[in-house]
């Protein structure tokens, strides 16, 4: 049985720890105290720092926000590759392909291997073990990896046997989030400014061929969003760093991506008012700010859900 260490307890790395302490010995670490708790209390074993959390693993899942993070949680001074840890670190956050093949290398050269395994479902489906992992990875790291990667995904499909192919699949996947979610925020802004219950927009079209994932799951995300503000299961910024990568890619290879761009300068502008650490359904109020409270059923006008301390800091990879 592989002896498991979990390294970022955000919005999907907590349930993802919570679900290998089903099958696994893990050890986690969090900078959050409230965080590492719930690790605890789940079944994991807590540790002090990513250092000591990977220390005589044989498989360490590294779920963080973005490159600085992994950057600090690998190569820091109480990083993984300090602590004579030699196992397979199997890295799950968005960072891009150019970045994470670095990132091999520098691990290579620590006698670790790595799991380039971008993971996307969101929380829920992390903690049912039910996640689109797309890995790139040689065999030999695939297969110490492998029993943790079945654990945490539903589908799991190999891309590619260098470290930087996950990223590449996700940085589409990516794409195809960042502007759907943008696509439903200006829906459901159009239906408020027309009159209409979005609520009921909602229920009739996400039945129809203008659907998408997203625009089911995230359009009454957007009504909490007015109504209060949205419970934090993916933080706007995540998309403003996911973004930022596609349009970078997209711009390296020569292809013009206009509404990846688009997409891309709405996140920025949210989060410019003060919406980066708020759910990324949070974006439909930049669009609609306010509104005849007659045209939406429950909302406040004189609430503002960009100031609503319901809303945290949680960090975690999600799409």
């Amino acid at each position: 049985m592989s002896q498991v260490a979990v390294i970022g307890l955000g919005a999907i790395g907590l349930p993802m720890a919570l679900r290998l302490t089903g099958a696994f010995p893990v050890t986690a670490y969090d900078p959050a105290p409230d965080r590492l708790r719930a690790a605890v209390e789940g079944g994991a074993t807590a540790a002090a720092s990513p250092a000591r959390a990977a220390a005589g693993r044989e498989v360490a899942v590294l779920a963080v926000r973005d490159q600085a993070q992994v950057e600090t949680a690998l190569f820091g001074a109480d990083g993984v590759a300090g602590s004579g840890f030699g196992g397979v670190v199997v890295l799950t956050s968005t960072i891009g392909p150019a970045a994470v093949r670095s990132i091999a290398e520098r691990l290579s050269a620590a006698g670790i291997g790595l799991v380039d395994a971008p993971v996307s479902g969101g929380p829920v489906r992390a903690g049912k073990g039910d996640l689109l992992i797309l890995a790139g990875a040689p065999d030999e790291a695939l297969t110490a990896a492998g029993p943790v990667l079945e654990r945490l995904a539903s589908t799991l499909t190999v891309v590619g046997q260098k470290a930087g192919d996950g990223q590449v699949f996700k940085t589409i996947n990516q794409l195809l989030a960042g502007v759907h979610i943008a696509a439903a925020a200006e829906a459901i802004a159009l239906a408020r400014g027309l009159g209409v219950d979005p609520k009921t927009v909602i229920a009739a079209l996400s039945q129809g061929a203008g659907s998408s994932f997203m625009f089911a799951d995230r359009g009454p995300r957007m009504l909490e969003a007015y109504r209060g503000g949205a419970e934090v299961k993916s933080r706007l910024d995540i998309f403003v760093k996911d973004m930022s990568i596609v349009t970078e890619v997209a711009r390296q290879s020569h292809v013009a991506t206009p509404l990846a761009a688009t997409a891309e300068q709405l996140y920025l502008l949210a989060e410019s008012h003060g919406l980066g650490e708020h759910d990324d359904s949070s974006v439909v109020t930049l669009l609609s700010p306010r509104q005849d409270p007659g045209h939406d059923p429950g909302h406040d006008p004189g609430h503002d859900p960009r100031h609503d301390p319901r809303n945290d800091s949680r960090n975690g990879e999600v799409a």
